[in-house]
């Protein structure tokens, strides 16, 4: 049974919905749901790369392929389908900016910077322009009317995106519509089933699309070769224990991969240091964080008060924590938190906003 709700209007028949078309099956649902309200539904896809070795690759994204897949959707539902060549604004704004947080020893969220610029910017202007009452996508989270529209975790936990769209704003959340958020993975495919659409059993997209085989450290070479500078691992007194192969091989936390010996307990990357090229290690109490300071906050919680938690990690658990100011202050330590990843805060199932982690501050912990 279709179902979706875009919180627009009536008569739907006279609103225009353009809806953002990746070539998966979630943006594919999201076009059938549109065009069944009896709005005039217009299907755009942003080309954002077209990488040799993606073009033909199961889960990829917005690459050769996809678009194909997207046209075919549009074709069966009868809707309008149009491809806008957006791969330098990726490359400039995603990739290069992958690349370069990894030179700093930082651990990037190409997702969400993909959400702040392509997808949520260049798209906006796009379904604008093309006289839209509102754009629509497939992500997994919800739009809650209260006193305005806020951002909601999706129904299905194991679905949920809203990590990543903590940077939407108040403006773009207006104009926003997550029709697939109340509903798990499951409905959505068999609705694409039952529709007949050919990316019904399609795979889902990889978590970073434009990476081949998810060799992270292989493309940021590619790009800047000189991420690959060798230096040494050592521990937090600076004591050489090992040298390793380039700062983009390890993150925050990291214990696999070391290949150094002779510590009683073990070690874990807690620190990377750029400027030195040095992979520092400590045990795991050393990962222990009191506090993260956060920069470029997008605040969606107008009102709020009270408790909230905060994910520093898209797989992470909420944990209780508290705004002071730029810190986001946790009230018991927490561990393997990454510069780079976003400090995401909630009340409940409501996304209060969140920020880029730049730096920690580390708990003291009691001796055992």
């Amino acid at each position: 049974m279709l179902s979706g709700d875009f919180q627009l209007a009536e008569p739907l028949n006279a609103r225009r919905i353009v809806v953002a078309m990746s070539g998966g099956v979630d943006s594919s649902v999201v076009a059938a749901l549109a065009a069944r309200t009896g709005a005039e539904t217009i299907g755009v896809t942003l080309q954002l790369y077209d990488h040799g070795e993606a073009v033909g690759r199961a889960g990829s994204c917005c690459a050769g392929r996809d678009i194909r897949d997207a046209r075919a959707v549009c074709d069966r539902l009868g809707i309008a389908h149009y491809v806008f060549d957006h791969a330098s604004s990726f490359r400039e704004t995603v990739i290069d900016d992958f690349a370069d947080e990894y030179l700093a020893g930082r651990t990037p969220i190409p997702c969400v910077k993909c959400n702040m610029g392509p997808k949520f910017t260049d798209l906006f202007a796009l379904a604008r322009d093309l006289g839209a009452d509102c754009l629509a996508t497939g992500h997994y989270v919800q739009r809650v009317v209260g006193e305005g529209p806020e951002l909601h975790r999706g129904a299905d936990p194991a679905r949920d995106q809203s990590y990543f769209l903590f940077a939407t704003t108040a403006a773009q959340l207006d104009y926003l519509r997550f029709p697939l958020g109340g509903m798990p993975k499951a409905q959505v495919r068999e609705i694409a089933a039952e529709l007949g659409l050919g990316v019904a059993g399609k795979p889902d997209s990889q978590d970073i699309c434009f990476v081949p085989d998810r060799d992270y450290a292989g493309l940021v070479k590619k790009l800047r070769p000189e991420a690959d500078t060798a230096g040494d691992i050592v521990d937090e007194a600076g004591n050489k224990l090992g040298e390793h192969r380039g700062l983009i091989h390890f993150t925050v936390g990291q214990r696999r991969g070391l290949e150094i010996g002779g510590s009683p307990e073990p070690l874990y990357v807690i620190r990377l240091d750029a400027a030195r090229r040095e992979v520092v290690v400590g045990c795991k109490a050393a990962l222990a964080v009191r506090a993260a300071r956060i920069e470029g906050l997008n605040w969606l919680g107008d009102g709020h008060q009270g408790p909230m938690t905060a994910k520093v990690r898209s797989l992470a658990k909420p944990v209780s924590a508290r705004l002071e100011g730029d810190r986001v202050v946790f009230e018991t330590p927490e561990y393997g938190v990454a510069p780079g990843q976003a400090a995401v805060l909630y009340a409940g199932e409501r996304v209060l906003g969140g920020g880029w982690i730049k730096e920690t501050e580390r708990a003291e912990l009691a001796a055992a």
